[in-house]
Formats: C-alpha cells, structure tokens, sequence
C-alpha cells in the first residue's frame, strides 16, 4: 500500500445503531476521522490535528453486521497542510463493496508546541491522483470564500 494511503476494514457493531436501525453518521464521523488522522500522520511523521472536515456526503447507509472500509488518501499538501480524501464502502459477505460516504478532510501538522510545522510535499503522479489534487484545489478555493461569509458569525 503507498505511503499517502491508509485503509481500516471492520464489521459495523449493534453499538454503532442509529434510530432507524443502520449505523449512525456520528459513528462514521468518527470512523473518518480517525482513519484519516492515520493518514496524515503516517504521511507527515508528527502530531496532525483535524481543521476542515467539509462536504460529507452519506450515499448509502451502513448496515449493522457489514464489513466496513475506510480508505484514507493524501490528495494535497500545503505547507503545513495535508488534505485527505475518504471514502466508506460497506459490503454484507455476499456483495461487493459499494461507495457510502465521501469527503475531504484536512489536517495541520504540529510540532510539541502546537505550532504548525511544515510537510513534505505530495505531488500526484497518476491521472486520477491528478484530478484529486485539483479537486482539492477547488475545495481550499470554495473554503476561503465561505470563511470570508462566515466571518460576521465567528466574533
């Protein structure tokens, strides 16, 4: 498996049920999370802390009792930034696994005093590695103009 990637496999629990009997987003929330910040420090070898998980789109829901992956993948590196794209699959032992959620999320990498440290560059070498990191050029262009609109919110 390269190095800007990280991937988590796991059965869904009777603990991770929502209401409606399928797997909570709150739990795939953290499912994200995690495997992402996996990514993010394997990829830049210090401490991350999470500053933008945006656009998590739910495409299907997650039974419980299905076999569960999350891929983790650096799509993008700023200086101190590392932007990672995740995707959830799930499958029951009889299907193959379908695409359930999707999003960007990204991290900073900090040094013992919390200050942001600079990470090696990622640079794509396929054509969809390509298309990820211009994906992730959009986004970070889309973020800045939300941040400017949010900005009377946030005081």
């Amino acid at each position: 498996m390269p190095q800007n990637t990280t991937s988590f496999q796991f059965i869904s629990e009777p603990t991770d049920v929502n209401f409606g009997g399928k797997v909570h987003g709150g739990v795939v929330m953290k499912w994200i999370d995690q495997a992402a910040f996996t990514c993010a420090r394997t990829w830049s070898g210090t401490y991350c802390v999470t500053v933008y998980v945006g656009g998590i789109r739910f495409l299907k829901p997650i039974s419980i009792g299905d076999i569960v992956k999350v891929d983790a993948t650096v799509i993008y590196t700023g200086n101190s930034s590392i932007h990672i794209a995740v995707d959830v699959y799930s499958k029951n032992f009889e299907k193959e696994f379908e695409k359930t959620t999707h999003c960007v999320i990204v991290f900073v990498s900090v040094d013992e005093d919390g200050k942001p440290t600079k990470v090696r560059s990622w640079e794509p070498g396929t054509d969809k590695e390509k298309k990820l990191a211009e994906y992730a050029k959009k986004l970070k262009s889309l973020r800045e103009t939300i941040n400017e609109e949010m900005k009377p919110f946030l005081e």
